[in-house]
């Protein structure tokens, strides 16, 4: 290239192998380049140079990108300022539009694409420059509305690749993923058709876990495993091949080409790779009118592949370690229960009483989740009270009830210790306090006591009252009716023990078996 004329560019990024890379990029390209590990430093250089172009990281120590951006506009509104962030949003891209900034880059950033930004910002910066001299005459208003045009496009893909993280931020569970990725291809890139692959070995072929963009019927027929030739024997043979080269496939030919589908017009395969080992395909198709897929829908495919990846992988790592705390968990109250022949399967009884409850309760399907994980953990803590306390054959004394009593904090303690499932704490932690609160451990009363630990202790009581246990044999039903009803204002929620007498009434709560 020319080097006559030797454009600078102010790089300015708190990690030092990037601007290393960087510099030693664009020097070889002829330009001269200068650096800096955060934005107060650059505007001390700023101060003493004459700079053609800024790039800039956001979050950096001391004065961070936006923080620079704002000042440079303040002192030199010319300066052409470039963003370069791993974390793109909406927000930010709107307050720095307003700041200078022409050019938003997406980390990790192609050094390519940045002398490309830097070409275009600087013919951009020349335009401006000489549409505020049109201006005067009434010149230059197609050109000013060309580049508004670009910066709008260029928030509209900030957008876009926001809606694609978001649809991925608030998944549940890994099948979810499988479906979120195909609705979001079908949303994003307004394919007609979307699937998701993986292939299964041992049957030799593509297996799809999600399909979106059509009915049920035309799905099976559109990639059944089934299919011999046509368009679904054409598809699996394309997904292995996407699958053996761990490449994306653009197809924007015409319908019946020989590389597409029959009856697809134009299609996209991306590779879902987790840790570079690619785990799936997703592949988007256009069989209707309307324009192909371009390279920008390829793009925003790949996000679409890249996110779920991430989604998939960070599940995978809950999930695993979520169902070992389960297991964990539900191992102590097993070994609990396990201590005394009477007791045992209580915290499950428990659970599937307060479930019916909940249900007719009107609780939601958040609430009963809650039920179902607190309710086998409820007498959790008594794993840490004494044997000859929890399994004496006679009655308690005053010091040995008030050590029973711990148990509610001592569970709760256990889960607190985990940095997990509040509502489930609070719970485990207020299943003994009383409505008129005369409780324990905290002497909540009514609206104080969190609603689902008013179901739990109904459902505690009576089980304990129904069962044979190591200090009496189990009490006659009409008995426990009486004593309930009785408690209803005092110890119990009287809108529970209303639903409970009806339940119980219609045989919908049933006493345990006996213990053999």
């Amino acid at each position: 290239m020319n080097t006559a004329k030797r454009e600078t560019l102010l790089v300015v990024d708190d990690e030092e192998s990037i601007l290393n890379v960087v510099r030693e990029y664009f020097s070889r390209r002829g330009y001269r380049v200068l650096t800096a590990a955060n934005g107060a430093q650059a505007l001390a250089i700023l101060g003493q140079d004459k700079v053609d172009c800024c790039f800039t990281d956001i979050n950096m120590p001391e004065m961070n990108g936006l923080e620079l951006a704002e000042r440079i506009h303040l002192t030199d509104n010319t300066l052409p300022v470039i963003v370069m962030t791993g974390h793109p949003s909406l927000e930010n891209s709107i307050r720095t539009l307003k700041n200078g900034v022409v050019d938003f880059l997406i980390k990790p950033v192609d050094l390519k694409q940045m002398e490309l930004s830097f070409q275009r910002v600087l013919r951009q910066q020349a335009m401006f420059v000489e549409n505020l001299l049109l201006k005067q005459e009434v010149q230059g208003k197609e050109r000013l509305e060309t580049l508004n045009r670009e910066l709008l496009a260029k928030i509209e893909e900030l957008d876009t690749l926001n809606r694609i993280m978001r649809s991925f931020a608030a998944t549940g569970s890994t099948s979810h993923v499988f479906q979120r990725v195909v609705d979001t291809a079908v949303d994003v890139v307004k394919a007609e058709h979307s699937r998701f692959f993986v292939i299964d070995p041992s049957a030799g072929g593509p297996h799809q876990l999600a399909a979106a963009g059509c009915q049920p019927e035309s799905v099976r027929q559109f990639a059944s495993a089934d299919a011999d030739a046509g368009e679904a024997g054409a598809l699996h043979e394309l997904v292995m091949n996407v699958h053996a080269d761990g490449l994306p496939l653009l197809v924007a030919g015409t319908e019946g080409a020989c590389c597409l589908p029959p009856g697809v017009r134009s299609l996209m395969a991306v590779p879902v790779k987790i840790r570079d080992k690619v785990f799936g395909v997703l592949t988007a198709a256009k069989t209707n009118g309307g324009p192909a897929f371009t390279e920008k829908d390829l793009f925003y495919l790949s996000f679409t592949t890249q996110s779920a990846a991430s989604a998939i992988e960070t599940l995978a790592v809950y999930e695993n370690i979520y169902e070992n705390l389960f297991a964990t968990l539900y191992g102590f109250v097993n070994a609990l229960e396990a201590r005394d022949l009477y007791t045992r399967q209580h915290s499950t009884r428990v659970t599937e009483i307060a479930l019916i409850l909940g249900r007719e309760l009107g609780c939601s399907s958040e609430d009963l989740n809650v039920l179902h994980f607190a309710g086998p953990l409820h007498d959790i803590g008594k794993i840490g009270i004494r044997d000859d306390i929890l399994l004496k054959p006679g009655r308690l004394s005053a010091e040995e009830f008030e050590k029973i009593k711990e148990h509610p904090v001592i569970g709760a303690n256990m889960l607190s210790q985990l940095g997990l499932w509040d509502r489930e704490r609070w719970i485990i932690r207020s299943h003994h306090e009383r409505y008129d609160g005369t409780g324990y451990p905290d002497g909540l009363r009514q609206e104080e006591i969190p609603f689902l630990a008013r179901i739990l202790s109904v459902a505690d009581a009576y089980d304990a009252m129904a069962s044979d246990r190591a200090y009496r044999k189990r009490m006659e039903q009409d008995l426990i009716l009486d004593i309930i009803e009785g408690g209803a204002g005092t110890q119990f929620d009287p809108q529970v023990v209303g639903v409970f007498r009806t339940l119980h009434r219609d045989h919908r709560i049933e006493p345990p078996p006996p213990v053999v």
